[in-house]
């Protein structure tokens, strides 16, 4: 099926995959208010034109199926690639490659400019790196390897509502008026808001076309998972008893995750292999190349608790 054609040829088409995600559901309405015509690829279409505006296109594509983004990909400019196949395969560092594979040669194919993906921080030079975060530096690898001009951004836990890491810990604090608590609460990470992520996002747009780049992403607080969970009680008015204790594995965290959180198990327990792992900004250039200032912990929850009670 042919795509419409544009209003106006002279403005950039962008695509937007992972439109049905947090992240990319936030970034549509950011984008539809930019000088560009959104696009968006969906596996459902039917289930996302009525969230987006009359004027933002949206066809359909499986980023597994390399055959269905040619079309989609068609007079694309600037590709955002949010996708993470984490919550729904059991094997999904072969599946996240199959598909960053699929779009980086459709990409290139197809001439687009710019690629932008939002991956995780974390040290490639861990030798017990998580498989989630092994898996997100690997897929952007495959996009930069591709020939096409990527910006990289590597951020660790998204502060904001409808984020998936914030949700666990939100409802872990929640539910569980004392906590036994494993030794990854004691690791360092540098949270970003939403609002934060998705300025980055926008900006990276109209960077100067250029070589290939990873921009490392995060607020200014370095804190522990466990500060997080305090911070976040302070400002509800909860009273949370951490306990330390010497043992407590991935595996069964996980399932300690699915008893208490909305989370499936398989994505609790990604998620918690990847917190054992420091998730801290060791390089600042994404503060010189962009003017965006991320701000603190403190006011990345309150916005979070406030859009949370809307």
């Amino acid at each position: 099926m042919p795509l419409p054609e544009p209003e106006s040829a002279d403005l950039p088409v962008v695509l937007l995959t992972g439109a049905s995600g947090y992240v990319g559901g936030r970034l549509i309405p950011l984008l539809e208010k930019q000088p560009v015509i959104l696009r968006c690829l969906a596996r459902k279409p039917d289930s996302l034109r009525d969230s987006v505006k009359d004027s933002t296109q949206v066809v359909q594509g499986d980023v597994l199926d390399a055959t269905s983004l040619d079309a989609a990909l068609e007079g694309v400019h600037t590709a955002y690639y949010l996708v993470h196949l984490m919550s729904g395969s059991k094997n999904f560092e072969k599946e996240d490659r199959q598909a960053a594979s699929n779009f980086a040669q459709a990409a290139k194919k197809a001439g687009v400019s710019r690629i932008v993906y939002l991956g995780g921080l974390g040290d490639d030079a861990e030798p017990k790196l998580s498989p989630h975060l092994r898996s997100r530096h690997e897929v952007g690898k495959i996009l930069r390897d591709s020939g096409v001009d990527t910006v990289e951004f590597r951020a660790g836990m998204v502060v904001g509502a409808g984020s998936t890491s914030y949700q666990l810990m939100k409802s872990l604090t929640d539910r569980l008026p004392v906590m036994l608590c494993p030794r990854w609460l004691a690791t360092a990470t540098q949270p970003i808001a939403v609002d934060d992520v998705l300025a980055y996002l926008l900006a990276a747009k109209d960077l100067p076309i250029g070589e290939s780049r990873i921009f490392e992403i995060g607020g200014p607080d370095v804190v522990t998972y466990g500060d997080l969970i305090r911070e976040y009680a302070r400002q509800r008015g909860l009273r949370r008893l951490l306990i330390s204790v010497p043992v407590l594995t991935p595996y069964l965290s996980g399932l300690w995750l699915a008893l208490v959180t909305p989370a499936t198990y398989e994505v609790g327990r990604h998620l918690i292999e990847g917190l054992k792992n420091p998730t801290v900004v060791r390089d600042k250039k994404a503060l010189v190349a962009f003017p965006i200032r991320p701000m603190g912990v403190k006011e990345a929850i309150q916005k979070a608790i406030a859009n949370t009670n809307e």
